[in-house]
């Protein structure tokens, strides 16, 4: 008897410890005030879907992100001002001895969308059916001002918009910074096995 509780509780570790750590930083992006623009990327990337993402203020540039390896990896950056998202999905696939953990959370599903303010996006993937408004393609990338520090390196190419619709938004991303994230009607899910929003 103890012995198969060792095993559950090990089990429940395995599934919820890095369920807690995701719920952790969404929870903390919620909190008003800016979130630190560059940090060390985990090994693996997250999708993001979203039936529509609306933004006032838009920004697009490359750059890279570092792993904990040293190793660079090529992402667009993204900047959003201010960004709305309806029936957001979110999925994380973490691998663990007893095989593939899908991590999913959903959010803004009901009357209330998922909003963020300078939002950062490190991303090596973007889908969907897009429309700009207002935009400039080919400026220097240290010169983008429709995102508080959402500017890239000097001579880099850069574009931006006043504003950005895309609707069946689907990304593949690397790391999201927020000033604020706030997240309504939030629901976190452990699944084994993978299960993607799309």
């Amino acid at each position: 008897m103890v012995e198969q509780g060792r095993v559950r509780w090990k089990r429940f570790a395995l599934f919820f410890v890095p369920a807690l750590a995701v719920a952790s930083v969404l929870v903390g992006a919620t909190a008003e005030g800016a979130i630190g623009a560059s940090f060390v990327v985990s090994g693996d990337t997250f999708k993001v879907s979203a039936d529509t993402l609306k933004g006032e203020g838009f920004v697009q540039y490359g750059s890279l992100v570092e792993n904990k390896k040293g190793q660079k990896i090529p992402v667009a950056v993204s900047g959003i001002r201010h960004a709305t998202l309806t029936n957001m999905c979110q999925t994380v696939l973490v691998k663990s001895p007893v095989g593939a953990v899908t991590i999913r959370i959903t959010a803004g599903t009901g009357k209330v969308p998922v909003t963020a303010e300078n939002m950062i996006v490190d991303a090596s993937q973007i889908e969907g059916n897009a429309t700009f408004t207002d935009i400039e393609a080919g400026r220097d990338a240290s010169t983008l001002d429709q995102v508080p520090g959402g500017t890239g390196a000097s001579g880099m190419f850069g574009q931006q918009a006043t504003a950005v619709s895309i609707k069946d938004f689907r990304q593949v991303s690397w790391s999201v910074n927020a000033a604020t994230f706030k997240l309504p009607g939030l629901k976190l899910g452990v699944e084994p096995g993978e299960h993607e929003c799309f």
